[in-house]
């Protein structure tokens, strides 16, 4: 715990062991020191009651977070998660919400440099375009998972960026439901990403990602450009790899210190002039330019699948750290892509 409190408080408020779901009854107490602690980091006492009026433990959030598939123990197969993710149903729904909006997608993709089929795949795969946005009390759900003490200083800073749309967004405390892990709006934005990133996409002076189409496509085009996107670069594509092909001769030498696992299955950048000299073969795609880096992903390991990707790639890579999401993504982007050209 950060904040000082009797020795007996402080065993009352102590989240559990690493596989015990802790008690409710200290959930109060923990409250009570993040209200202080968030004042001491500057956050006025009259946006904390305003943002974490009603919020309460839930122990069914704890539960979701400590049972979500990567933690299984399974080995999970990219071909059997984006049947289930690249419906035909999300296809056909895409491709008609992008023919609608298309001149709105447009213009935010000239603004952003992000292509319209980006915007309304994220869409599509965050929300069913706008359609599931989750119905949990945000306060209640960060607050515990910042209570249950596995990631406590992540879920802390998310609870202190909830409490700051309240009191500098103007973000009423009925808006703010969400999903267990904390993501909310049409977009999906953690607290923390809506105030770098929302954007005001109609004019009227608000960031508004849970009613307004343009904030939302807006918003979106804009994580992505301030994550790395780069305009006129397109994604990727699968790629046949070439028989006997020696991929130690491209791994990567720099370790990665965040999204470990997933860039662990990224080689290292070559320009795409050099792939294509080594015999790589795009499937149904065109090469970028010849000096456009990109880096060959293979989800499921070696001989199962093959993706040159770009920068660009990486910026989807930004909004979900799952090589499996990002690629989903990209795909479904592609599938939808004749409703905006």
């Amino acid at each position: 715990m950060r904040f000082f409190l009797i020795a007996a408080a402080l065993l009352a408020a102590a989240p559990a062991g690493a596989d015990e779901i802790p008690p409710a009854d200290g959930f109060p107490i923990w409250l009570a020191n993040y209200k202080a602690g968030a004042q001491a980091r500057g956050l006025k006492p009259e946006w904390l009651e305003a943002a974490l009026s009603g919020a309460s433990y839930s122990e069914r959030v704890v539960a979701l977070d400590r049972n979500q598939p990567d933690d299984s123990g399974k080995r999970n197969v990219f071909a059997d998660y984006l049947a289930r993710q690249l419906t035909q149903q999300r296809i056909d729904d895409g491709l008609e919400r992008a023919a609608q909006e298309r001149d709105l997608l447009l213009r935010i993709s000239a603004q952003t440099g992000v292509p319209a089929e980006i915007i309304v795949a994220i869409w599509g795969m965050e929300t069913s375009y706008g359609r599931v946005m989750g119905g949990f009390d945000l306060p209640s759900a960060i607050g515990s998972l910042a209570y249950d003490g596995r990631r406590e200083a992540l879920f802390t800073r998310e609870l202190d960026a909830l409490v700051r749309m309240v009191g500098e967004k103007g973000v009423r405390r009925d808006q703010l439901t969400g999903s267990w892990a904390g993501a909310f709006g049409q977009s999906q934005f953690l607290p923390s990403s809506y105030l770098a990133h929302a954007a005001d996409g109609d004019g009227d002076g608000r960031a508004d990602i849970w009613s307004s189409r343009a904030d939302t496509f807006a918003s979106i085009g804009t994580y992505l450009k301030d994550r790395g996107w780069k305009p006129g670069v397109p994604w990727g594509f699968r790629v046949g790899v070439p028989q006997g092909f020696d991929r130690a001769g491209v791994a990567n030498p720099v370790k990665p210190t965040q999204c470990i696992r997933p860039l662990e299955r990224h080689s290292r950048w070559l320009p795409a002039a050099e792939w294509r000299a080594k015999g790589f073969l795009p499937l149904n795609a065109l090469w970028p330019a010849d000096d456009v880096e990109m880096s060959l992903v293979e989800p499921d390991g070696p001989g199962e699948g093959a993706y040159l990707t770009t920068r660009s790639y990486r910026a989807i890579l930004e909004y979900n750290c799952s090589n499996f999401y990002a690629l989903s993504v990209a795909l479904l982007g592609n599938a939808v892509a004749p409703a905006v050209r």
